[in-house]
């Protein structure tokens, strides 16, 4: 007997992460890496993180830390993040917010909870890996979702229900998006928002980079500008989800959701049935370190990150030949390239990686895998001296191929 026959029909759909494998790269220290979406460990505020592990296992406090609790979160920092997204403009209450394994579990149990098979999920040209990683088990119909867009929503609507399903969420990254980094306007935002309410969908914003702004003005978040037309929170069809990971320390996995309460209550259902809690000891360690430093922190942050996005950006400016266009981010951890039409991408990989220089093949990050002649830089954990030797590297790589 072989086990695998006996597999689900989704398990076919459920695909090796092109990021995950090219992560393995980073064990190798003479390829220098643009492939990772990760932070500097540098970087982590390992005193605070220290400390706070000290206080959570004393005396007083590990019969807490070590124990069961709530699928909610740990009460401290649901209050932390709603102080945190009153500063963004959301109005909520604890009530609103549950705490989850990293926002990559919020999008599985979104997926989990919204999408029966042949439904349709709006997402970006292209979108976030893991997010298709996280929707694909639930057999989804993937449609574009664009804010220049000249389709009405009755032809989105009608498409979803000749497909079999219907239009159930827009996902979409609106800060410093991954892969692209590019940043919707506000013009931009209201009119997914209108979208969204004519399709009578849900809309799923993924705030992972939000923090990161290095330059320009900083824009609402959807939620936001929704609470200010319905002025509730338990009105609005936003589903906001903000992460630690990116800010204070991926490797405790601490993320959360705000959402209108029966949004949130379903969702606890989903996570009790799932993995019971989040952490406890990780959520208070989150908690006490969001509490002392992460202001101070994610301003340190921003001075790093921010130097070294402008380093690709003038090292891509003197190294790549004519025909490559690139995006020009206010901040996250992304820049987006496009290479000339017939050029693939993960072709290209295999003569850069001959080259000692790494990325990620732009074509796995859309829903039918077109457009392989993009590629995905990261520039949040190199400092500006590799960088600057990388893109050269990558340069020449590309201008052999042309």
């Amino acid at each position: 007997m072989r086990l695998p026959q006996l597999f689900a029909h989704r398990a076919e759909r459920m695909k090796a992460s092109e990021i995950r494998e090219l992560l393995k790269l980073l064990d190798q220290p003479d390829i220098i890496s643009f492939a990772g979406g990760i932070p500097d460990p540098a970087y982590f505020p390992r005193q605070a993180f220290a400390d706070a592990m000290v206080t959570a296992t004393s005396e007083q406090a590990a019969s807490v830390a070590l124990q069961y609790s709530t699928s909610e979160g740990y009460t401290p920092l649901r209050d932390w993040i709603v102080q945190h997204m009153a500063t963004l403009g959301v109005r909520c209450t604890r009530d609103n917010v549950l705490i989850t394994a990293g926002s990559q579990q919020a999008l599985d149990y979104l997926g989990k909870l919204f999408i029966d098979k042949d439904d349709t999920a709006l997402v970006g040209w292209p979108t976030y890996l893991g997010a298709l990683g996280a929707f694909n088990a639930y057999e989804p119909r993937y449609d574009r979702l664009d804010p220049a867009d000249n389709r009405s929503p009755e032809d989105i609507v009608a498409d979803a229900e000749a497909a079999g399903g219907r239009v159930k969420f827009a996902y979409l990254s609106p800060d410093f998006a991954n892969p692209t980094g590019v940043t919707l306007s506000v013009e931009e935002r209201r009119g997914i928002l209108s979208r969204a309410k004519a399709m009578d969908c849900a809309i799923i914003e993924d705030a992972a980079y939000q923090s990161l702004r290095y330059t320009g003005q900083s824009v609402p978040p959807i939620l936001a500008l929704e609470m200010q037309e319905t002025g509730d929170i338990d009105a609005c069809r936003t589903i906001y989800l903000g992460s630690f990971s990116k800010t204070l320390a991926p490797g405790l996995r601490v993320g959360w959701a705000v959402a209108a309460k029966p949004v949130i209550s379903q969702l606890v259902l989903t996570k009790q049935a799932a993995d019971l809690q989040t952490a406890t000891i990780n959520q208070i360690a989150v908690a006490e370190v969001a509490r002392s430093v992460f202001d101070s922190h994610v301003e340190t942050l921003r001075e790093v990150y921010g130097a070294r996005l402008q380093a690709m950006l003038k090292s891509l400016d003197a190294h790549m030949p004519d025909g490559i266009s690139w995006t020009k981010p206010e901040g996250g951890m992304f820049v987006w390239v496009t290479l000339p039409k017939g050029m693939d991408g993960a072709e290209l990989l295999k003569s850069a990686l001959e080259a000692r220089v790494a990325f990620v093949p732009g074509g796995a990050f859309y829903a039918d895998g077109s457009n392989a002649n993009t590629l995905r830089l990261n520039f949040s954990m190199s400092p500006a001296a590799k960088i600057e030797e990388g893109i050269a590297r990558l340069g020449e790589v590309i201008k052999g191929a042309l």
